[in-house]
């Protein structure tokens, strides 16, 4: 899908609520969902345009090791704030971490399933039987009993093993593995690797379209620091839709912050992003909301499928309340 997108009072976002001139730096770390990608051109476009300085923000960015990790870094307050998928900060939650979801990031699953012809399955009905790979913290890893419980199949008839990011293409190709899990942003190293031997499916092709990304909150950073938190949140809406408008500009960025990136590649990556971002939601009434109902059915799945240990409602997972609505995606025909 080839969209173009515009955005509505980006200049003026960061006025809202900003401290007076003089005051010090609110400090923050940010862990991300994973190691630098063009998946978070946004995160780092803000920072090199000063963004985040002129919101009056000190923020570190720091590498993630999965949504998994992510969650738990900020409930247990390691780091302030971060990206983590929302079903792993759903589990975290339910395990005990304060954290609450302040942004949504990817409105659609970015969750995919891979493997190629000759492993004999021609689709999730197959799979039981079947080694697939998948680093131990991966969001999708930690999300597929929920997808084997949508479509009645036996979480555990599936061998999860532990190989690290960059090892999925290698572990497939050498059949080490069956089959493995992508981001759809990710699509194309799958496709360049496997050309016409690719076989995959996006789990919301298969009844399940759970939120994915989103910014996370410490809980007691949140509620000790709650204008710092809407001033980041604010940023973040910012950059991401002036990203979806300038992705190469955005892009060029990273190389700065992580060696041995290809901006080609990057730039696919980030394509993909901007179509998990949009959605009638983050169209029409602002980028980064959620919707309650949402929310309440993908909590329900979480507690259904998982073993949470600490009961919470849905509202208490997620707030809408630092969202400037005046910042949309808008989706559009190319011309």
């Amino acid at each position: 899908m080839t969209m173009k997108i515009g955005s509505t009072a980006c200049a003026a976002a960061l006025m809202l609520g900003l401290p007076g001139a003089g005051q010090a730096a609110d400090s923050l770390t940010f862990v991300l969902n994973w190691t630098t990608s063009g998946e978070h051109a946004a995160v780092y476009y803000a920072q090199d345009a000063g963004w985040f300085a002129e919101a009056d923000l000190d923020v570190t960015i720091e590498q993630g090791q999965g949504s998994t990790v992510a969650a738990q870094r900020v409930g247990a307050g390691s780091a302030e704030m971060g990206i983590a998928d929302l079903g792993a900060a759903m589990v975290a939650k339910g395990a005990g971490a304060d954290l609450k979801a302040v942004m949504n990031i990817y409105a659609n699953s970015p969750y995919q399933m891979y493997w190629l012809k000759d492993s004999g399955m021609t689709g999730l009905k197959d799979f039981p039987g079947h080694k697939f790979g998948n680093p131990p913290a991966d969001a999708a890893r930690a999300m597929w009993p929920a997808l084997a419980e949508v479509n009645g199949i036996d979480p555990d008839s599936v061998q999860w093993v532990n190989i690290s990011p960059a090892a999925k293409v290698s572990a497939l190709m050498s059949g080490d593995i069956d089959g493995t899990t992508y981001f759809s942003n990710y699509h194309h190293i799958m496709a360049e690797a496997f050309g016409d031997q690719l076989m995959w499916f996006a789990w919301r092709d298969q009844g399940m379209n759970p939120y994915g990304n989103s910014v996370v909150a410490n809980g007691e950073f949140l509620r000790d620091n709650p204008e710092a938190v809407g001033r980041f949140v604010k940023v973040m809406q910012r950059a991401s839709v002036y990203c979806a408008e300038h992705a190469q500009e955005c892009v060029d960025v990273l190389p700065k912050y992580a060696s041995g990136l290809r901006i080609e590649s990057e730039i696919q990556n980030w394509n993909g992003v901007i179509e998990l971002m949009t959605d009638e939601t983050s169209t029409t009434v602002a980028m980064g909301q959620f919707v309650p109902e949402r929310v309440a059915a993908d909590a329900e799945l979480v507690s259904k499928v998982f073993d949470i240990q600490t009961e919470f409602s849905p509202e208490e997972i997620y707030t809408n309340e630092f969202l400037d609505a005046s910042i949309k995606m808008v989706a559009a025909p190319a011309n």
